[in-house]
C-alpha cells in the first residue's frame, strides 16, 4: 500500500470514527422517507381537510373584518372565541349567538390586547370552553388620520400599543400555548394570522403611524414564521385595502376634515382612483382570504403577507 492509500485509509478512520456516534445514515434516509410519505399522502387529496373541531380565537370580532372572519371561519366548521374590549360586549354576544345558531360552539372572551394577562385569560378562557387551541387570529387595530409632523408621543404609543404590541401579545401567548399541547403536527400545523393592511407596502398620506404600525407586523410575521417552523406553526398576515367598516368612516371623516372633499365621497374616490378592481371591498371579501390561511390549504405557506385590496399594490 502506498503512501496515498495509507493517508486515505487513515482518513476513512477519522470520519468512522467520528460519525460512529451519529445514527446510521440508512435509520437518517429511513425515518425521513417515513416521514415524507406521510405528508404526501396527507396532501394526496386536493380536497380541503375539515376544520370541524378546531378552534380559532378573532380579536375584535365583534363588528367589521373580525366579525365576518368569524362567521365565516364557523361556516368552515371552526369554533369561535369571540374577543373584544367590555365595551363591545353586547355585540360581541350577539356574533356568538349567531355563530352557535350556525351549530358551533362559540365564546365571548372580553380583554385588552394590550395587556398580556388579559391575553393570556383570553386564551385560558377559549381553551377550557372550546378545547386546544388550534389558530390565533390577531385582528384587533386602531387607525388615526393625522399628518407625519402633527404626531404626539402619546399618538404614536397608542398606535403602537395596540397595532404592534397588541399583535406581539397575543402571537407569543397563543405560541406558546400551541406548543404546550404538543399537537401540532407537519400536516396538521398551528396557525398564527395577523392583520397587516395595503399601507404595510406602500404608506398613505395622513396615515404615517398607522403605515409604520403595520409595516412592523409583516416584520414580527416573518419572524414567527421562521422560529416556529421547527414547532409546527406557521404564521402569516392578511393585507386588506379599502374594506367598508367603520375604520374606513374614520379615515373618511378625518381625510374629509384636512382636504375639504365631501367625507361621503373620500371612499370612492380613492377606490375608483387607485383600484383596478372598481368597487370598494366588502368585509367578507376579506375573511374568504382568511378562511383560505386558517385552513388546511395554506399549510406550505408562511411568513407571507397576503393582499386582499382591488388591486392597489402589485407583488
Amino acid at each position: 500500500m502506498n503512501c496515498s492509500s495509507l493517508r486515505f485509509a487513515g482518513r476513512v478512520g477519522m470520519w468512522r470514527s467520528h460519525w460512529s456516534t451519529l445514527r446510521p445514515l440508512s435509520k437518517v434516509i429511513s425515518t425521513d422517507l417515513v416521514n415524507r410519505r406521510a405528508i404526501k399522502a396527507a396532501y394526496s387529496s386536493l380536497s380541503r381537510q375539515s376544520s370541524k373541531g378546531k378552534s380559532v380565537i378573532i380579536t375584535g370580532s365583534s363588528r367589521g373584518i373580525g366579525k365576518a372572519i368569524a362567521l365565516r371561519l364557523a361556516a368552515d366548521g371552526y369554533d369561535v372565541c369571540i374577543n373584544d374590549l367590555s365595551v363591545n360586549q353586547a355585540a360581541c354576544d350577539k356574533v356568538a349567538e349567531e355563530i352557535r345558531g350556525m351549530g358551533r360552539k362559540a365564546c365571548v372572551a372580553l380583554a385588552d390586547v394590550t395587556n398580556r394577562d388579559q391575553v393570556k385569560e383570553m386564551i385560558g378562557t377559549s381553551v377550557r370552553e372550546l378545547g386546544p387551541l388550534h389558530t390565533m387570529i390577531a385582528n384587533a387595530g386602531i387607525v388615526q388620520v393625522q399628518h407625519v409632523l402633527e404626531l404626539s408621543d402619546e399618538d404614536f404609543q397608542r398606535m403602537f400599543a395596540i397595532n404592534v404590541f397588541g399583535v406581539q401579545n397575543c402571537l407569543s401567548e397563543a405560541a406558546k400555548q400551541l406548543i404546550s399541547q404538543g399537537n401540532c403536527r407537519p400536516d396538521r400545523p398551528g396557525k398564527l394570522l395577523a392583520a397587516s393592511s395595503i399601507v404595510g407596502f406602500r404608506a398613505f398620506p395622513l396615515l404615517p403611524h398607522y403605515s409604520a404600525s403595520k409595516w412592523a407586523v409583516r416584520g414580527l410575521i416573518q419572524a414567527y414564521a421562521m422560529e416556529l417552523a421547527k414547532h409546527n406553526i406557521t404564521a402569516n398576515s392578511y393585507a386588506p385595502g379599502i374594506i367598508d367598516t367603520m375604520m374606513w368612516d374614520i379615515i373618511d371623516a378625518g381625510v374629509s376634515k384636512r382636504t375639504g372633499l365631501d367625507p361621503n365621497e373620500v371612499t370612492e374616490k380613492m377606490a375608483h382612483e387607485m383600484m383596478a378592481i372598481d368597487r370598494v371591498g366588502v368585509p367578507e371579501d376579506v375573511a374568504k382570504l382568511v378562511s383560505f390561511l386558517a385552513s388546511s390549504d395554506s399549510d406550505f405557506v408562511t411568513g407571507q403577507t397576503q393582499l386582499v385590496d382591488g388591486g392597489i399594490v402589485f407583488t
